[in-house]
């Protein structure tokens, strides 16, 4: 089978074609002939040898995918070959063909196109996990989401949105700012040009946000607490700015504030099978329905994997990029 493999680390540059022979489920697994695979900000990590993958899986980047159930190995119930699948990965996803766990796959909800469902399970169970399930947010209460332009903040407006919170969120350009207001943000504020505490205090009447997803860390961390009204949760997906800073631990305590945070790839298929649970329950209706859908800003065929990624670092993208395999039937 054809896949993307890491030539070693660096740029683009070090995704490249080969071949591999095609693997089979083992017990407890799916097999998946490969429709579209995600491409995510943890990829181009692991290209650039940051973000190694968890001991035992696989060394081909991708952590989602959607397709057809090739076959099920031992223990696997509820699924049969034929059945159009959706499903997130420790990796392996650039492929022609893959295995998931079963626990963390789900079906294609129903009329979506295989590129749209590649889009879903990584950045719909981050932001089920972080905004929802660590973050508590609550129908009434506000969220700030950091990055709204991106395939997690796309994904995280919509569902504030539709779970009944308000929701503000920045950006860096006033073209994803208008995007990030289309899909349901009250205010999208530009960072390279205004204060975003000043700006979300004012839109707030001085209480602040009850939630903050936050991926870049750093120096973000004093002012999202600045932001947090009382009883206010960050919630820290990613250090893009980096992962230490000094804050004032006053605040925190005068208004019980939570700082709390999580990574997916490295948790168990337990945990992420409960995840799964909770999404098909909680926001697979909403997706069916066409109340939330994922935002795809562009494909390329599985060998220019390099293109995407180069599009990536380049965050001149909105929402999600996905890899196509056109030999799919």
């Amino acid at each position: 089978m054809l896949v993307i493999e890491i030539r070693e680390p660096g740029g683009p540059e070090m995704l490249v074609p080969a071949e591999r022979a095609q693997p089979s489920a083992g017990a407890g697994e799916i097999l998946i002939k490969v429709a579209a695979a995600g491409v995510n900000r943890p990829d181009v990590m692991q290209r650039k040898g940051l973000y190694p993958p968890p001991p035992g899986a696989s060394d081909i980047p991708g952590l989602e995918v959607s397709g057809t159930v090739v076959e099920t190995g031992a223990g696997v119930d509820g699924w049969r070959a034929g059945d159009r699948v959706c499903a997130l990965l420790a990796g392996g996803g650039y492929a022609e063909y893959c295995v998931a766990p079963a626990p963390q796959c789900l079906p294609v909800p129903d009329g979506m196109e295989f590129t749209s469902a590649a889009a879903i399970p990584e950045t719909f169970f981050t932001v089920w996990t972080n905004v929802f399930e660590r973050g508590r947010l609550q129908a009434g209460e506000s969220a700030l989401i950091h990055g709204g332009s991106s395939g997690i903040g796309t994904t995280a407006i919509q569902l504030v949105r539709a779970f009944g919170g308000r929701v503000f969120a920045t950006a860096g350009s006033a073209e994803k700012c208008a995007a990030c207001e289309r899909l349901g943000a009250e205010r999208a504020i530009n960072y390279r040009e205004t204060d975003f505490v000043a700006a979300i205090r004012d839109l707030t009447g001085g209480r602040g946000v009850d939630v903050i997803l936050d991926m870049v860390g750093g120096e973000y961390l004093a002012r999202n607490l600045d932001l947090l009204a009382v009883d206010g949760r960050l919630v820290q997906i990613a250090l893009i700015g980096g992962a230490k800073a000094q804050i004032n631990l006053g605040p925190v305590l005068q208004r019980r504030l939570t700082v709390t945070g999580s990574t997916l790839r490295a948790r168990s298929v337990a945990e992420k099978g409960a995840i799964a649970e909770a999404v098909h329950r909680h926001v697979w209706p909403l997706l069916e329905s066409r109340v939330v859908a994922p935002v795809v800003h562009r494909t390329f065929p599985l060998r220019d994997a390099a293109a995407a990624h180069r599009l990536m670092e380049s965050s001149a993208h909105i929402g999600k990029l996905v890899l196509t395999i056109a030999e799919h039937g």
